[in-house]
């Protein structure tokens, strides 16, 4: 857990994307996420893809036929740019706080967002995706299974860490390293399905 007192707001992401320090952006939708998205035959999911960058998922869920796509990010020139992208498409861009954002969704994409969360967020994070989920909703996408060497995004984790944060609020049908991350994250990346718990799983918890 990092000590550092520094926690990544609004303007610290505006200021990423004014200076292009966004080395998290892959100019194309990760590999792991096009091959779960290939598997999925139901195109009336509602998604949401919070802290979505480009959101180059939600060009390529579009592309093959999903109708209710929600993308979400606190930065305004992030926002900017996504409401240009998708001006007169199915996809609703919504800027606004993860933390703040009320909805009900089949389906949440993780990509690079919870690991752009200060590590003290974690928890809230669990249980703010376990409100917005639908009876049996799940979570699916990546998370780091590394280190970083640092007191800014992205901060790393484990799948040992992972299971014990998750587990109270979700049933966790896959967490293992995907073959298919992009070279520069070959072994360092988590592929994660979970399902919501229910109230009565859960119930000790809420």
């Amino acid at each position: 857990m990092h000590n550092n007192l520094f926690i990544p707001d609004a303007n610290f992401w505006d200021e990423c994307w004014r200076t292009g320090l966004t080395g998290w952006d892959l100019g194309a939708p990760s590999p792991p996420l096009v091959d779960f998205f290939d598997t999925i035959n139901n195109k009336e999911l509602h998604i949401l893809i919070p802290g979505c960058g480009n959101a180059y998922e939600a060009e390529y869920l579009l592309r093959h036929g999903f109708k209710n796509i929600s993308v979400l990010d606190i930065s305004f020139e992030a926002v900017k740019i996504l409401k240009n992208k998708f001006n007169d498409s199915a996809i609703k861009v919504i800027h606004e706080d993860f933390f703040q954002h009320r909805g009900n969704y089949d389906l949440i994409i993780e990509q690079t967002f919870f690991c752009a969360i200060h590590p003290s967020m974690r928890k809230d994070y669990v249980r703010h995706a376990f409100d917005l989920l639908k009876e049996n909703g799940r979570l699916c996408g990546l998370l780091f299974n590394c280190t970083f060497d640092n007191n800014f995004p992205p901060y790393g984790g484990s799948k040992e860490e992972y299971i014990t944060l998750f587990s109270p609020y979700f049933i966790i049908k896959k967490m293992d390293i995907t073959p298919l991350s992009v070279k520069p994250r070959l072994g360092k990346e988590l592929f994660i399905e979970l399902e919501k718990r229910s109230w009565y799983e859960d119930k000790q918890d809420l």
